[in-house]
């Protein structure tokens, strides 16, 4: 697990982090998150692409989609150690480091220089729930109206929704892996309504 940055606790510190073999629950914590705001096409941006390039990841431009670093299907016990940059808008991304990647921000403001952009560290904002398995979908599926089946959400797809009346970000991994990222004030509540309604799924 990340270490807590400067001693901080996650907003999920308390969690007991669900494992079967149908379905795995547990939180991402720290990981670094950073709001871009630039025109698409725009010189800035092609200094932003160049930066998200050196990384190892591309700039997505197809809505409700995401890019990233790590394989399809990330290797067990690497979740949240690759890049990933979530379209967000036409002109909004998120871009997601690894937990304590302290210099991702100023990579992109440097990339960005005085051209119109926004980079804002939003890192304290939300934090990212795992929700992996072969009853994964099932599971989120109980609280989102999204149709999560495969060919209409499958691995590289990112939306903005709801979850059980919470507002959240979710990113579809291979593997039947989520990522959830979730507001911190709402994480305690959301993480409390996932493990009540996986009871179905993890009682034998």
């Amino acid at each position: 697990m990340a270490e807590p940055p400067t001693g901080r606790l996650s907003p999920l510190a308390r969690l007991e982090p669900v494992s079967s073999q149908d379905l795995r629950i547990a939180e991402l914590p720290f990981l670094t998150q950073i709001d871009l705001r630039v025109e698409p096409g725009s010189g800035t941006a092609t200094g932003v692409v160049s930066a998200l390039a050196a990384l190892g990841v591309p700039l997505p431009v197809e809505p409700g989609t995401f890019a990233s670093t790590g394989h399809d299907v990330p290797p067990s016990g690497t979740a949240g150690s690759d890049t990933l940059v979530l379209w967000l808008g036409p002109d909004e991304w998120l871009v997601v480091g690894p937990a304590g990647d302290t210099g991702l921000e100023a990579r992109l403001r440097a990339a960005a220089g005085t051209g119109h952009a926004a980079v804002t560290d939003v890192s304290a904002q939300r934090t990212v729930l795992l929700v992996a398995g072969p009853r994964a979908r099932d599971l989120l599926s109980h609280g989102c109206a999204l149709d999560l089946h495969p060919r209409v959400f499958g691995p590289g797809r990112c939306a903005q929704t709801m979850l059980a009346r919470a507002q959240v970000v979710l990113a579809a991994r291979g593997g039947d892996e989520f990522h959830v990222f979730v507001r911190s004030s709402f994480a305690a509540y959301l993480a409390a309504w996932l493990l009540d309604a996986a009871g179905e799924y993890l009682g034998g």
